[in-house]
């Protein structure tokens, strides 16, 4: 269990925001953290791992305080065990991928970890190629091989997806729940993308203006509990037409293109880009377009 209770007082784009959360995740879930920009998100993880100091609060880890500010505790960066992934992948171009994981063995670690990472994450016959020459899914591995070499209790992921493509992001997803189930690992994530949050969260927290909104499992913070169907899911418009008596909007859900039919009504209120849910409804598609807050 990581118990985290944070006040922080942070530059905003409007002034200064007052970060106020309090947060239990379970040990071994894989939570996110969703909100506009600027909600907080980023200064949660980098509270976690050391990298920024609350102003008061509390952190505890499975038993263990790594920070408390009325008994003035502070653990040290290196003695916390995290991994921490980053969206612009932060590796050393001018090394091979073997030796940017390589760097990050700790002193006396057994560097055997190495050769089953690449196994695991797959970059085996990459190892020898220096990261500057990879491809950004390709990189985005290697990011995350290295945070699994600490063997770290935490694993934190800072919208390491935003910058790929949906068949690249699909991919790495995989990847990620491959190596939070191998490594029985406490993931929490960062994420905009509501698909990536479907697929991979066990509980969400959503944050507005440095405060918890809402939590719980995607479907109770997304999804109305007023609509009842035989399948819900979400996707984004991506294709609109319109014939004589109705449209047909297409809809992204992972790599596959749903067709739904909506009314005149339903129609003029959705636009190419909308982040929507579909549910099936005595037979019939339903088409709802989630909140601008839940884009």
């Amino acid at each position: 269990m990581i118990i985290l209770h944070l006040k922080k007082t942070l530059d905003a784009m409007d002034g200064k925001m007052e970060l106020d959360v309090s947060m239990h995740i379970k040990e071994n879930s894989l939570t996110t953290i969703f909100g506009e920009s600027g909600a907080g998100k980023t200064s949660i993880l980098r509270m976690i791992s050391g990298l920024m100091d609350p102003d008061s609060g509390r952190i505890e880890v499975n038993g263990k305080t790594w920070y408390n500010s009325a008994a003035g505790t502070n653990l040290r960066i290196q003695n916390r065990k995290i991994g921490y992934v980053f969206q612009d992948y932060a590796l050393f171009p001018n090394m091979t991928v073997k030796e940017n994981l390589s760097y990050a063995l700790k002193k006396r670690q057994d560097p055997r970890i190495v050769s089953e990472i690449l196994d695991i994450i797959e970059l085996e016959n990459l190892k020898n190629r220096k990261s500057g020459t990879l491809s950004g899914g390709q990189k985005q591995r290697v990011s995350l091989a290295r945070a699994l070499v600490g063997s770290p209790e935490i694993l934190l992921l800072d919208e390491p997806l935003s910058a790929l493509d949906e068949g690249i992001r699909s991919k790495l997803q995989d990847y990620i729940l491959r190596v939070h189930e191998k490594f029985k690992l406490t993931t929490i994530l960062v994420s905009h993308d509501l698909p990536e949050i479907f697929k991979l969260s066990d509980q969400i927290f959503l944050l507005k203006n440095g405060i918890i909104e809402r939590s719980g499992s995607p479907s109770e913070v997304f999804l109305s509990n007023n609509i009842s169907g035989k399948y819900r899911f979400t996707g984004t418009i991506i294709e609109k037409t319109k014939n004589d008596v109705v449209h047909v909007i297409g809809v992204l859900v992972g790599n596959n293109l749903i067709k739904v039919i909506a009314t005149d009504e339903e129609g003029d209120s959705l636009n190419i880009g909308d982040k929507v849910m579909v549910v099936s409804k005595a037979f019939n598609p339903l088409i709802i377009k989630l909140n601008d807050q839940n884009k």
